[in-house]
């Protein structure tokens, strides 16, 4: 029987009946029936094109199997930090730091003509949704992603594809899952398909997964997109937040909160960027924490790492309510990057992690003593691009890396690594 359930009463979301963290004592009031969430697109990951490409980050091989095996453990101390759900692809998400045509990746349970559904995803889906449920979980899966939308015959396709998921969820009896019928419906590859990019077609996948699924169902749009006809039939507000600054996420929350539709605003997908938690806890939306190293390259480290899991980890805990341990001031800061195994090619992607990026001015960054960049944005990465990208750097041996942070205090830290 499934020990889980999630609901909704207006705006807040429910788990067993009652709002979220309700259950925490002396947490917080204002947190009570948010859901906060994290971006595990790629817990089901494969690819049928070229599996050796991702046989990397320490692993001889690449296993499917242990992949999902792998988040599954590390489910319970996130849970421990207050983390009460997460999303998870059908077909993934993009490798957007070491893989540029993500088309090449063949990351698709679904049939040509959508009918059917490869059985060794649906097994790796329920190991991951019970493990999910019995931890007291929510997992929020998203049906469908631009780069694998190419596999599909033809839009009738797509439409059976929806309707063959929702009836796959549906026949396993899960009372703790949401779906995402795409994975935001207005970007890349989607635009060459009206039934899913059009917010008409968009709306309709929604109301076609809500017969065939009876669970509840919405759909992201790109960052900082929200559009009300998409989210009329919805049972939630579903948004993310790439690219957007705190101002922006703000504004994109308060316009779905305008149609006064009475539904939970939950962002599932934003960024590392997690000085965007106080715009989700002065609104009461629900927030999602995007690593796009750790958790978006395949093999992940499902873990909470050092650094940016780390500090996202303390700060929700700290904002829930939850005992955890405090961190030391001196570890408030960490020079992120230069771990073995996370490199590819000796390409290494460098940020600097703070527990309280607001606090920061900008950071600027040093190799063997030249200046290399500055940071003024989080999430303070050398070779910004937006907040969930950035170029990578050839790491040499003996080299000595410096980012000196500029505090808004006016004080200056250091943080150094020497390979």
């Amino acid at each position: 029987m499934p020990k889980t359930h999630v609901d909704f009463r207006g705006n807040c979301v429910l788990i067993n009946g009652e709002p979220v963290y309700s259950d925490v004592p002396y947490s917080n009031p204002k947190t009570h029936g948010m859901l906060m969430n994290a971006r595990f697109i790629q817990g089901i990951f494969d690819d049928k094109a070229d599996p050796k490409r991702f046989a990397r980050f320490g692993h001889a091989t690449y296993d499917p199997e242990a992949n999902t095996d792998a988040l599954i453990a590390a489910l319970p101390q996130w849970y421990r930090f207050g983390l009460r759900a997460f999303t998870v692809g059908l077909q993934g998400g993009g490798p957007c730091l070491t893989i540029d045509d993500w088309s090449s990746i063949d990351n698709n349970p679904f049939g040509p003509d959508g009918s059917a559904f490869d059985p060794a995803y649906e097994k790796r889906l329920d190991r991951l949704i019970q493990a999910a449920d019995q931890q007291g979980m929510v997992v929020i899966v998203s049906f469908l992603y631009q780069a694998q939308v190419h596999r599909f015959s033809s839009d009738v396709a797509i439409r059976r594809a929806v309707e063959t998921a929702s009836r796959m969820l549906k026949s396993n009896g899960y009372s703790n899952v949401i779906i995402e019928v795409a994975n935001e419906h207005t970007v890349g590859q989607f635009a060459h398909h009206p039934v899913i990019s059009s917010p008409e077609g968009a709306a309709s996948l929604i109301q076609l997964a809500q017969r065939h699924s009876q669970m509840p169902v919405g759909c992201s749009g790109g960052g900082g997109e929200a559009q009300r006809i998409v989210n009329e039939p919805a049972d939630l507000i579903l948004i993310h937040g790439n690219g957007c600054t705190r101002q922006q996420l703000f504004k994109t929350i308060k316009k779905a909160e305008s149609w006064a539709m009475d539904k939970p605003i939950v962002c599932n997908e934003d960024s590392p960027c997690i000085g965007q938690l106080e715009v989700a806890f002065a609104t009461g939306a629900s927030w999602g924490y995007y690593n796009n190293m750790t958790k978006q390259e395949p093999p992940a480290d499902w873990r909470i790492t050092q650094g940016e899991d780390q500090f996202f980890a303390q700060r929700l805990a700290n904002a829930i309510g939850l005992e955890v341990p405090r961190l030391r001031d001196e570890a408030q800061y960490y020079l992120q990057g230069f771990e073995e195994p996370m490199t590819v090619n000796g390409q290494r992607w460098i940020r600097l992690a703070s527990l309280y990026p607001e606090s920061i001015n900008y950071v600027e960054f040093y190799r063997n003593g030249q200046w290399v960049d500055t940071a003024y944005d989080e999430p303070f990465s050398c070779g910004y691009l937006n907040n969930w990208m950035q170029s990578s750097f050839l790491v040499e041996p003996n080299d000595l890396w410096e980012a000196k942070i500029h505090l808004r205090s006016g004080d200056v830290q250091s943080r150094r690594v020497e390979m």
